[in-house]
């Protein structure tokens, strides 16, 4: 069971996405508004900062900064100034592709997805970055998304939002990803796969586009809950707290029409709720 489901900022983001939480505060970033924001839950308060180009996610960087997934590479983001430095192109701009759902591992290694921007062609693929450099593991995706390891680190996901499948793969000792097959697959009804989280009991959950919630499935595949949200459009979900058991899910407007927006007066916003098991840390990126 989980707690009452609550809108903590009604920020009405086009496409909210990527919470991450860190230093005591919720950090997640609005993709088509190019923005990247803070929401501190000790005083209520949100803030927020422009980013250069489209930012898919962010990550807290080890000595300090961030990491930025923006449309024009990796960039590092310092908030106390406002600053972006790039760090690394990923892919040549005549793809049109983006930059989009990121993760740190335990190792401090940085995954992350490319897509097609305009969400039509199959270009995305899945990266790693780290202290050894670039590294690609999978593509002819269109959408990817929710790159996460389990608590052991054995397994990455890997998720193909248009295909409404999330796969698996095993990685070795140096983080090599290998023997990729299908974890689990979305039923048509139900929404596309968003953003994904583990938590400490090593079961995933799967935001759903169009589908109203989240999910929480066993390492097995099995479907274990549900959590509705009052918006359609759910995009991830991040562990935050001191004890790391209030989940904070971020959502969208964008792809509804008016009627519907006026419907889902709160999509956009971003929710909390409470969980009996509680998630896995946030993890540093070590790039250098």
């Amino acid at each position: 069971m989980t707690g009452a489901v609550d809108c903590v900022w009604p920020l009405a983001a086009e496409l909210g996405e990527g919470p991450v939480w860190h230093g005591g505060a919720l950090w997640f970033v609005n993709i088509k508004a190019c923005r990247i924001h803070r929401f501190d839950p000790a005083t209520g308060e949100g803030r927020s900062w422009d980013a250069p180009s489209a930012p898919g996610f962010i990550a807290p960087l080890a000595g300090g900064g961030w990491v930025a997934g923006l449309k024009t590479g990796l960039h590092r983001f310092d908030p106390l100034t406002g600053a972006f430095a790039h760090l690394a192109a990923i892919e040549p701009p005549g793809l049109d592709n983006r930059i989009n759902d990121g993760f740190v591992d335990a190792e401090g290694s940085l995954w992350f997805g490319t897509m097609h921007d305009a969400e039509t062609d199959p270009s995305g693929a899945l990266y790693r970055f780290d202290r050894r450099g670039l590294a690609r593991f999978d593509d002819g995706i269109c959408i990817t998304n929710g790159p996460v390891t389990s608590p052991d680190r054995r397994i990455l996901y890997h998720t193909d939002t248009v295909a409404r499948t999330i796969h698996a793969f095993d990685l070795d000792a140096e983080g090599e990803a290998e023997n990729r097959r299908e974890f689990l697959r979305v039923e048509p009804d139900a929404g596309h796969p968003d953003g994904t989280a583990v938590d400490a009991e090593g079961c995933l959950w799967v935001a759903l586009w169009g589908g109203w919630g989240v999910r929480r499935y066993s390492p097995k595949g099995e479907l274990l809950d549900f959590v509705r949200l009052p918006c359609a459009n759910v995009t991830k979900l991040a562990f935050g707290g001191e004890d790391l058991m209030t989940a904070y899910v971020t959502t969208a407007w964008k792809g509804l029409s008016a009627a519907e927006r006026k419907a889902q007066p709160q999509a956009g916003g971003l929710f909390s709720f409470r969980v009996e098991t509680p998630g896995e840390p946030q993890h540093e990126a070590r790039l250098d």
